[in-house]
């Protein structure tokens, strides 16, 4: 496996999780997560269009698990 191949994969992996993170921030339900984790591309986007990852929320999500 080529180097840039794997690290868009890792990419790729490491987005899918945070979609699953800002997922479970705002609704807090596993049927919704399952969901989102396999139509993560599409929530990631609509997150960020709607704006609920404006203002520093992309930031303050993952560091909230971390408190």
């Amino acid at each position: 496996m080529s180097d840039r191949k794997r690290d868009t994969g890792i990419i790729y992996m490491i987005l899918g999780i945070y979609s699953l993170l800002v997922s479970w921030y705002y609704n807090h339900s596993i049927i919704l997560l399952i969901i989102c984790w396999i139509f993560w591309p599409i929530y990631l986007l609509y997150e960020v269009l709607s704006g609920h990852l404006s203002h520093g929320m992309w930031k303050t999500i993952p560091l909230s698990y971390f408190k």
